[in-house]
């Protein structure tokens, strides 16, 4: 009998398995919508297709002693009709299954993706592939696309990246190492100190050196706000869609000075900030942005590659700041936090966790509960999250066929995901919560500079739920 092959997760992976819960699942969809009601036989055809091309996809998660790691399986994926709410367990640690999924319902596709196995732009190579088969084998002869999956993605879908550039292969100093799991647990909250956030002067290229600089020196705490609402019955997740002209809301952008991602955090900042209820204290808000390392680090891995920042905005007693500041202030904050310098030293100081000589002879439950801790010091610090997948693109033949598509994440606290394709931008809020004043305030706002936008929501509630049976 041949011996499975196994690869040990990647770093950023670990964190996702001991955050996860019944509200925060980790997981992540991607939705197309297509001209008409789904085949499931076509579906099939497609997935199977495409299931070959990526191994990384035939793994399941398995628990060593000291870590978790991925075991190649001989597990088929079998399409299926939504029944489930968004977004639902993948991951259960007393199975066997891949740790994704293919639902359809109605012209819709959904690939679901446990976020250990993979990040948004490894899952959207697969999604891509999908859909363009899809089209192929529901509307066009197949092998007709005009394209096939890139060889590239293929050869070097498994590579730990991490690893490639960040996992040194120098002995590291044991003191320096023995002290960097604590250091981690206080990481993200110093990179929040770190930023001077509403000083609107211009930096050059000292900003990244400044940041680095004021780390560890003594500031007035400040009171990250934090968004509370009620809970959903079940725990599902309110989605709440927004669709709208890519052209217009670029064009919106630029009379700002900044770029669409820069813009709609601001528009988002200044709807948490109008419907807060008590606004009598100074107030920070603070939004978690990941961040690309593709872009940075050569690379075409499907497996997570990637680091977050932390934008931050405080809103004094006296007065509310305007959309152009707050456009100003985080421009300025995400150039800081994008540069390749930046970017090094954050990864560096994650990837020692994995290093420490005393954390890599602990054991995983141990580890798990190490993690834990951490993510639960860090959501402290995190009012909201955010996330661009940036444009999706299919083959000529393929996109008159895709109407739309969507991205959103499963969500511990409220968050949006923006994804773009031909004109349309697709803006998916995901929240914990039933109350959506935040969502109707950010409508409002894009309505108010004459953006027109099509919103669709999900049913959570009782009430809701019974509407639509009858």
């Amino acid at each position: 009998m041949e011996k499975q092959k196994w690869v040990r997760l990647d770093n950023a992976s670990n964190i996702f398995l001991a955050a996860k819960n019944d509200v925060d699942t980790k997981v992540f969809r991607l939705s197309a919508e297509l001209e008409d009601t789904i085949n499931p036989r076509h579906l099939q055809r497609a997935l199977d297709r495409v299931y070959e091309q990526y191994a990384l996809y035939h793994s399941v998660l398995r628990r060593g002693i000291f870590w978790y790691y991925l075991e190649e399986s001989e597990l088929k994926p079998v399409v299926r009709r939504e029944t489930k709410p968004p977004c639902a367990p993948i991951y259960h640690f007393d199975r066997k299954e891949l740790l994704f999924r293919v639902l359809y319902h109605k012209n819709r596709v959904h690939l679901e993706v446990f976020h250990a196995l993979s990040d948004g732009t490894g899952a959207l190579w697969f999604f891509e592939d999908l859909i363009s088969e899809y089209v192929s084998f529901n509307y066009l002869k197949p092998n007709k696309t005009g394209k096939s999956s890139d060889q590239k993605r293929i050869t070097n879908q498994s590579e730990d990246s991490f690893a490639r550039y960040f996992r040194k292969s120098r002995q590291k100093n044991f003191t320096k190492a023995a002290l960097s799991a604590l250091e981690k647990v206080y990481l993200d909250r110093e990179v929040s100190k770190e930023i001077n956030t509403n000083k609107l002067e211009p930096h050059a290229d000292d900003t990244t050196n400044e940041l680095e600089s004021n780390r560890g020196k003594n500031k007035k705490n400040q009171h990250i706000y934090r968004i509370k609402g009620t809970r959903t019955p079940d725990n599902r997740m309110r989605v709440i869609e927004l669709e709208l002209s890519l052209k217009k809301i670029i064009e919106l952008a630029k009379q700002y000075n900044v770029s669409l991602t820069v813009y709609l955090i601001a528009l988002y900042i200044v709807a948490i900030y109008r419907t807060k209820e008590e606004k009598k204290s100074k107030t920070t808000v603070t939004i978690s942005v990941p961040v690309n390392l593709r872009q940075f680090f050569p690379s075409n891995s499907a497996r997570n590659f990637f680091t977050t920042t932390h934008l931050a905005i405080t809103f004094e007693n006296e007065r509310e700041l305007d959309l152009i500041e707050i456009c100003q202030v985080i421009s300025r904050q995400l150039k800081a936090q994008t540069s390749r310098e930046y970017l090094e030293k954050r990864v560096d100081r994650f990837i020692s966790f994995e290093l420490n000589p005393f954390i890599r002879v602990t054991v995983r439950p141990l580890k798990d509960l190490i993690l834990k801790v951490i993510n639960l010091s860090n959501n402290r610090n995190v009012t909201v999250a955010m996330s661009n997948l940036g444009k999706v693109s299919f083959p000529s033949e393929v996109t008159p066929y895709v109407q739309g598509i969507y991205f959103h994440t499963s969500a511990i606290r409220p968050q949006f995901c923006m994804v773009s394709h031909e004109d349309c931008l697709t803006l998916s809020f995901t929240t914990p919560f039933i109350e959506t004043d935040i969502q109707k305030k950010f409508v409002e706002l894009l309505t108010e500079q004459s953006i027109e936008v099509i919103v669709g929501t999900n049913r959570v509630t009782k009430e809701e739920l019974e509407r639509k049976i009858k």
